[in-house]
C-alpha cells in the first residue's frame, strides 16, 4: 500500500505536461512580438532621419576646402619715424572652389584693403600673439565684405530682422571665407 500513496502524490506534485508548454509557447510568443515590434521600430526611425543623416554626411565629405594662397604683402608699419615694414604672406581658407573664384573677382580692392590694415599697425602690436589675431579677423573681415559677409552684412540682417513682423529672426548665411592663415609673417 504504501506505493500507491506516494504515486498520488507524485501525479499532485508534477504539473500536467500540458499547463507549462502552453506557458513557453506564450512567454516566446510574446518575445518574438516584442522582437517584431522593436525591429519595425527601427526600420521606420532609420527610415525618416536616415536620408537627412546620410545627406549630412556626404556633405560633410563631399565639402573640402579650398585654400587661396595670395601674393605676399610688404607695407610700410605705422611706426614713429616709419622705419619699420613687415612683409606678410596670407592665405585664405574657403568653402569650396565657387568661393575662391569669387574672391579671385575682388582681388584688387581686397589687396588694397588689407594693405590699408597692416599700414595702420605698429611693429610692436604685429609682434605680439593678439596683435596677428585682431590682424587675422580685420582681414577676414576684408575679405568678406565684398562677397556680401563680414561686419556691414551682419549689421544689415539685424536690421532687417528688426523690421520683420512676425518675430522670427534670421540667422545670417555662414561666411564662406573660413579662416585666414599667416604663410610668412617678418617684420624688419
Amino acid at each position: 500500500m504504501s506505493a500507491k500513496p506516494n504515486a498520488a502524490n507524485n501525479n499532485a506534485q508534477a504539473p500536467a505536461p500540458g499547463k507549462g508548454k502552453k506557458k513557453l509557447i506564450i512567454l516566446v510568443a510574446i518575445i518574438a512580438v516584442l522582437a517584431i515590434a522593436a525591429a519595425a521600430a527601427f526600420v521606420l526611425l532609420k527610415q525618416r532621419h536616415g536620408p537627412e543623416e546620410e545627406e549630412a554626411a556626404s556633405k560633410a565629405v563631399v565639402t573640402v576646402p579650398t585654400f587661396l594662397p595670395l601674393d605676399s604683402l610688404v607695407v610700410n608699419l605705422a611706426d614713429p619715424g616709419g622705419d619699420r615694414f613687415a612683409q606678410i604672406g596670407i592665405t585664405l581658407e574657403l568653402a569650396d572652389e565657387k568661393t575662391a573664384t569669387m574672391v579671385k573677382q575682388y582681388l584688387p580692392s581686397i589687396r588694397n584693403g588689407v594693405l590699408m590694415l597692416v599700414s595702420q599697425r605698429t611693429s610692436e602690436e604685429l609682434l605680439e600673439r593678439d596683435g596677428k589675431e585682431r590682424l587675422a579677423a580685420d582681414v577676414l573681415n576684408e575679405v568678406s565684405a565684398p562677397l556680401g559677409y563680414g561686419k556691414q552684412a551682419k549689421k544689415r540682417v539685424r536690421d532687417e530682422d528688426a523690421e520683420e513682423e512676425d518675430g522670427e529672426r534670421r540667422r545670417p548665411p555662414k561666411n564662406p571665407v573660413r579662416r585666414v592663415l599667416f604663410s610668412s609673417f617678418i617684420i624688419q
